[in-house]
Parts: structure tokens; sequence; C-alpha cells
């Protein structure tokens, strides 16, 4: 059986990539369609099926340019060629130095930085649909008990300047953090099983927790749960965490104090978690609200 020669090989690869792009095109518009508009979590994961489908074809593609470049080097010159056109990238303005092997190199580059910027957008869109999403949910709950959001700085320290917003006496936001891991440090057993690599998922030793406790102290490391459970003891005060998709958190139920009341969002910022505290609903109308507790 007679081989088919580099130029016809080439040219029925060529027509093939363009034919699979057509297909990809239209498989991609009927994804589209079949998810609702409305439906946000649908979509952010068709934004992402879409990114991964168009960068695996897009590698493929080039694989097979590159496979081609191999086995007939003469014909190289013919595969850049197609190369840029099936990308639709202009490397006409490329220093005339660089070699093929680093036009390659930097089509798959900027493929990849398109890949990303478009999950980037994918994702901020979403993001602003789902934090407003929340804040109407959270709105409406706290409306419910006539208090509203009080915003706090979005700084790492959030969880205890809210706690701090929310107490009667003066403390300072150094103290809080203090005290939650003098408190962490003292009550090791009944903390450390709760504490993990978020990484690995491994238990913390000993050491690294006492390193946490530390960090606690002397940086602006985000709290959660644990700390709060760990102000509820050194305050004696129970604490509440309201949340838009959740049932209300209530820490520290064993203390009969008015309980301190906190909000919990998952997408308030782009760094993600957060914690706000809470004023009287009629704040607004009277122009500078008292302090709740």
């Amino acid at each position: 059986m007679m081989m088919e020669d580099p130029q016809s090989e080439h040219q029925r690869m060529v027509r093939r990539h363009h034919r699979e792009k057509k297909e990809l095109k239209a498989q991609i518009q009927a994804m589209k369609n079949s998810v609702p508009k409305n439906d946000k979590m649908r979509r952010k994961q068709l934004l992402l099926d879409v990114a991964r489908l168009e960068a695996e074809l897009e590698q493929k593609h080039q694989q097979e340019l590159e496979k081609f470049q191999e086995n007939f080097p003469d014909n190289s010159s013919q595969v850049d060629s197609v190369a840029e056109d099936l990308a639709k990238m202009d490397l006409e303005n490329q220093p005339p130095h660089l070699t093929r092997a680093q036009r390659r190199r930097e089509r798959r580059a900027a493929l990849e930085r398109e890949r990303l910027e478009r999950i980037a957008e994918a994702e901020t869109e979403d993001l602003a649909s789902f934090r407003h999403e929340e804040e109407q949910k959270l709105a409406a709950i706290l409306g419910a008990k006539n208090l509203q959001m009080k915003d706090i700085p979005a700084d790492g320290h959030c969880m205890y300047r809210a706690i701090q917003d929310q107490l009667v006496f003066a403390v300072t936001l150094e103290c809080l953090r203090g005290r939650t891991a003098e408190y962490l440090r003292k009550h090791v057993d009944e903390f450390l099983p709760f504490f993990s690599d978020p990484k690995t998922g491994d238990g913390y030793s000993l050491e690294a927790f006492m390193g946490y406790c530390d960090d606690i102290v002397r940086s602006a490391s985000w709290g959660g749960q644990l700390e709060l459970r760990a102000l509820s003891h050194v305050l004696q005060t129970p604490i509440e965490v309201i949340q838009a998709d959740s049932p209300v958190v209530v820490i520290g139920e064993e203390y009969t104090k008015k309980p301190l009341v906190l909000v919990y969002l998952r997408y308030a910022c782009s760094l993600g978690e957060h914690y706000n505290s809470v004023k009287p609903l009629d704040a607004c109308a009277i122009g500078g609200a008292p302090r709740l507790f």
C-alpha cells in the first residue's frame, strides 16, 4: 500500500482540525442551550467545562502538529503556518530571532493564559451573583430579628473585630487574640483533635498546634468556629452565627448572657469567607446607631 505523501497528510490533518473545532463549537452551543440562565451553579460549571474542552482540543491539535513536524521535518514551515491559523494568533510581529520551539512555547503559554482568564472572568461574574443572592437572604433573616449587617473590614481580623464591636466594654484586638490563643493552649486536649492540615488532611502535631496559637497572636490569621468556641469560654457568653443557607449556629449555649451576634458570609469578598457584625434595623433612620449590646 502506498504511503500518503506528507503534503496530503498535512492537508487532511488541517481539514480534520477545522472540522473538530466546528463540532466542538456546536457541542458548546448545545451545552449552553441546555442550562437555564438562572441556574447559577450549573452555569458556573458550564463555563469551566467549556474552558476545559477548548483547552483539551487545542492541546490535542498542538501535539498532532508537533508529531507531524517530527516525522516530516522538511515540512515544518507548513506546520507553523497552520498552527498559527488554527489558533487565530498573529505571530508576524514576533522578533525574527525566535525559534520555532520558542514560538510554540509562547503560543502554549498564551493559550493557557487565555483559558485561565476565561475561568477567572466566569468566577468573578458568579461571585458577584452569589454575593448579591447571599446578601438578600441575610437581609431577610436579619430583618425578622430587627437587625441589619454592620460591615467589618476584610483584613484577616474580621471575626475578632466583629466580636469587639458587639461587646459592651472596651477591649483591644490584641487582647482578644491573645486571650483566644491562651485559652487554646491551656485546653490542648479539647481542641487539638479538631485541627488538621488543610492541604494533607493530617491531624496537627502538638508542635503545629502551638505554632497555630502563636500565629493567632502574631499575625492577621483568620478565625473560625474553634476560635469562636474559645472566645465564648473566655467571655462566658454565647455567640450566635447567622448564615444565609444554614440554621443559626449557637456556640457556648451553656452560658446565660445575651448572645453576641455575628454574620458569616461565604461570598463577601474575593479573599473568601468573612464575618460581619450587626446593628439595629432602624440605625440608618436615626442617623447613627447605638451599640447593640
